[in-house]
């Protein structure tokens, strides 16, 4: 072909001209990646085998939109609440990248798409290349592993990761303890091009400043007492892979400037060594401290920060991605009880909704892990969620304060027995005397008079209904 049209074209930003539609077509055919043709309406005009075979479909694909076909639109992406490359494309003349959520012939999953616009000799569009590629580590359904979710906050922090992965650039993943760093670094990697070098992770909050050297950058024999053999280090074992700094904050900061020659030339020594060697990893960095705030205390270098905050992503709390909170649920239910299946009710799951969650997902999978064990049922109702929910409450109660602990406390629950029918117990011991007493001496509001017993507003309220005082 005259005008070769690359299958690898993330460096490239600019349009291409249109060579001959035959033979284009042709040449799309044969590549391994699914790839469409359309014109200028966004009809397909020819799509290879690759991309038949993702969309489910055979010859019937040409003539039908590309919006019809990956999106069951019936307009245009950028018509129906959607950013779309071939709009995007139009205004600025160049290739345009974007993430998708597509219907493929496996279900909805998220499609990186790379569109590339084609020119005649007088520089008029005259059709569009379509290149996609399925994202292998983000899910729209449970899962044992990868990240899940759908909601809006949740993919633009998806399409952030998949546009940096490919490069070798630092990355500060930046987020409050429980919002999936790790997991999030780990997709860094396994979406990049260092995806079969080692993945190695370090845990910067628990090594001290002395064992912080020696860890990261190896030693020799003799070194220090104990040193009865060399140990090559974390930076040596990630060679021409991914080193990722969990908890960067916490790093001392008389190591920190070690870490920056580091990341300046490449270059480290190990300890009892004068030889220098020569480091290729890519560094990935995370935090749930406020570094720029560190950096103006002087507790975190300047330059340092500069260095591992490249491309900052901010992971959204789960109280941002109320949408996700199902699909999550769900998934972490089937990683801790894979034999039982076991579900949550929907007024359980609305329960779970009201929650601030400071823990975000592991607060989450504690809580869900607590009602497991508090249910003998294959469903877990609202009152074992609120059983599980209080003995958080429990934990975060001053001792002095004992003697005025609820009724309905998990400490005072007695063992046996389902947790619904257990808290079912407790409610029939509050006697219909004292909630009246309660509330004729009540000047506050129906959450605050919950928050006091132990119990969600909405069982409250079920229960002064059933008892005619509301």
């Amino acid at each position: 072909m005259t005008n070769n049209v690359s299958s690898d074209s993330q460096s490239q930003s600019q349009p291409i001209l249109s060579p001959d539609r035959a033979e284009l077509t042709s040449f799309l055919e044969g590549l391994p990646e699914p790839h469409i043709l359309c014109d200028p309406d966004y009809r397909i005009v020819a799509a290879n085998q690759a991309y038949r075979h993702l969309y489910g479909g055979e010859g019937e694909l040409t003539g039908r939109t590309c919006y019809e076909v990956s999106h069951h639109f019936d307009r245009p992406c950028d018509q129906a609440g959607e950013s779309c490359p071939m709009a995007r494309a139009r205004e600025s003349g160049q290739r345009e990248r974007i993430l998708h959520l597509h219907h493929t012939s496996c279900g909805q999953s998220y499609v990186n798409i790379e569109l590339t616009p084609l020119l005649n000799p007088r520089g008029e569009m005259t059709g569009y290349i379509e290149k996609m590629e399925t994202v292998q580590h983000a899910h729209l359904q449970p899962q044992a592993q990868g990240l899940i979710g759908r909601s809006p906050a949740f993919r633009q922090m998806l399409a952030l990761v998949m546009r940096i992965a490919p490069t070798d650039s630092a990355v500060m993943l930046l987020g409050e303890t429980g919002t999936g760093k790790d997991l999030v670094a780990q997709t860094l990697h396994a979406s990049s091009q260092r995806a079969a070098k080692p993945f190695v992770p370090v845990d910067c909050s628990s090594l001290t400043e002395t064992l912080f050297e020696s860890e990261l950058f190896g030693h020799e024999r003799g070194a220090f007492t104990d040193a009865h053999r060399a140990k090559a280090g974390l930076v040596e074992t990630a060679h021409e892979g991914t080193l990722f700094l969990d908890e960067v904050g916490d790093i001392p900061l008389t190591m920190q400037v070690k870490l920056l020659r580091l990341l300046e030339n490449g270059v480290y020594r190990r300890v009892g060594s004068t030889e220098q060697r020569q480091a290729d990893v890519r560094i990935i960095s995370a935090t749930h401290r406020d570094l720029p705030t560190m950096v103006r205390e002087g507790r975190f270098r300047e330059d340092l920060y500069h260095r591992l905050c490249t491309f900052p992503i901010r992971l959204p709390p789960l109280r941002a991605r109320a949408d996700d909170l199902p699909l999550l649920a769900d998934s972490l239910l089937s990683r801790l009880m894979p034999q039982r299946r076991i579900k949550l009710t929907s007024d359980a799951l609305e329960l779970l909704g009201h929650q601030p969650f400071h823990g975000n997902v592991r607060e989450l999978r504690n809580l869900l892990e607590r009602a497991i064990v508090l249910t003998d049922d294959t469903q877990i109702g609202v009152e074992a969620v609120e059983w599980a929910l209080q003995l958080d409450r429990d934990l975060l109660k001053d001792p002095q304060d004992g003697a005025k602990e609820s009724t309905l406390s998990g400490s005072h629950l007695p063992m046996g027995g389902t947790a619904e029918g257990t808290l079912r117990g407790s409610w029939q011991r509050l006697r219909v005397e004292q909630l009246r007493e309660r509330l004729q001496g009540w000047s506050g509001t129906r959450t605050e008079l919950a928050r006091e017993l132990g119990v969600s507003e909405r069982t409250l309220y079920r229960k002064l209904k059933a008892l005619g005082m509301v």
